[in-house]
């Protein structure tokens, strides 16, 4: 399949063609994409010649046409780039008498209802909107009209035509953003939604619907498209989780990670506005004669990971709990660890000791069962010992549900 994207150095462009080169190169094998090989795509934009655009406008199989103008100096050129480059782009695909699908970029601001009435902007998506429903009319090509809500996620621009990736960029290097009305509520589009939607539209499986006002309602017959997964979230929302996301690398927590979920697509997002001097951050080390403790992260109810050194001839733990249980890795060095079940047998004697010599050569995975006390030797004379340590809850020292005992 031959694929034209214009727009393709623009946020949704790059996203898109990112995703089909990942799919053109075998590095992407989902099973369904495999249909759309072998695959070659045209990337056009601004800097591309007018003799290239008209060839990729008569080969291509599929035309994604994100190209637009957001935020002129002049609201004239709202037409230019919105309408006027469909026409052209349609006009050369007529020319050559393709008849492929043509899928256009649109906005909920076509609409021009409610806040958006009179918008320069949305006039001209409205009449890229028409040029294209013409044109289909008149010969008989498939027609893809997508109205975006609010799209964000990695590559887009702040300060022009994404408020969430405004707020990102500020909330990332330290700024305060400015909230005019933090009730005002968002329909957001999370751009690997969207690039899922337009592969389905690739393959002939876009999702169509109808609209009343701004709501897109579905409609198999529908003269528009939709992608299907969006989320709703207040601007005061967005900017506390945003705020949220920064505090956690001191307090270790992970945010809501959830499938589908807006804080896995916003935390996401917000990491990709670091600066790459801020990728890397120092944790607390507990460190005594015997090695170290680092707490590496905490989450709200899936406890926490910890990184563990032991020096050689060292042993740790000797404890046992009622409720929290742990998994121990060891990931460098040798270890001995041992468990036995706290009390005494039938007839008052100890309960037997479970070992388990282990190895960073040959990892595994041990238990810590609750109401088992245990330890942890490094039984090398000269590693150090590296343990990964996974707790069910994180510490509580109003509650810590460890009580030493020896194996």
């Amino acid at each position: 399949m031959k694929v034209l994207v214009t727009g393709a150095r623009g946020f949704v462009g790059s996203n898109l063609c990112a995703a089909l080169k990942s799919i053109r190169d075998g590095k992407d094998r989902r099973e369904r994409y495999q249909a759309l090989l072998p695959l070659e795509v045209f990337e056009c934009d601004k800097d591309s010649s007018a003799a290239d655009l008209e060839a990729w406008c008569a080969q291509a199989d599929f035309v994604f046409n994100l190209a637009g103008v957001n935020r002129p100096k002049d609201p004239s050129e709202f037409a230019e780039g919105n309408s006027s480059f469909v026409e052209e782009l349609l006009g050369l695909c007529e020319k050559s008498g393709n008849r492929c699908p043509v899928m256009l970029a649109s906005s909920a601001q076509a609409s021009l209802e409610g806040r958006f009435a009179g918008s320069e902007y949305g006039k001209s998506k409205l009449a890229g909107e028409s040029a294209l429903r013409a044109y289909a009319e008149r010969t008989g090509a498939p027609a893809l009209i997508y109205r975006f809500p609010n799209v964000y996620g990695k590559w887009c621009r702040p300060h022009y035509n994404s408020a969430v990736a405004t707020f990102c960029h500020q909330v990332a290097h330290g700024e305060e953003p400015t909230v005019a009305d933090p009730s005002i509520c968002l329909e957001l589009l999370y751009i690997d939604d969207l690039v899922t939607e337009m592969l389905d539209a690739l393959l002939g499986e876009e999702h169509r619907c109808d609209y009343e006002g701004l709501e897109a309602v579905p409609n198999e017959a529908g003269p528009f498209c939709r992608v299907p997964v969006t989320d709703r979230a207040t601007l005061g929302e967005i900017v506390s989780m945003l705020k949220g996301f920064r505090v956690a690398r001191r307090t270790l927590d992970v945010p809501d990670a959830g499938e589908g979920s807006l804080s896995k697509k916003l935390h996401a997002t917000y990491l990709s506005y670091l600066d790459a001097d801020d990728f890397a951050y120092p944790l607390k080390m507990n460190v005594d004669a015997r090695g170290s403790f680092t707490e590496l992260l905490r989450t709200a109810d899936r406890g926490q990971v910890s990184i563990n050194v032991s020096k050689p001839g060292v042993t740790k733990g000797q404890h046992w709990h009622h409720t929290k249980w742990e998994k121990f890795c060891v990931v460098s060095g040798e270890a001995l660890i041992r468990l036995r079940r706290v009390g005494a047998d039938a007839e008052g004697r100890p309960f037997p000791v479970a070992e388990y010599r282990v190895s960073g050569d040959d990892l595994t995975v041990v238990e810590m069962v609750p109401g088992y006390t245990h330890s942890i030797t490094n039984v090398s004379d000269e590693r150090d010992l590296v343990t990964v340590m996974w707790c069910n809850e994180c510490f509580d020292p109003r509650r810590p549900d460890t009580f030493g005992e020896e194996v």
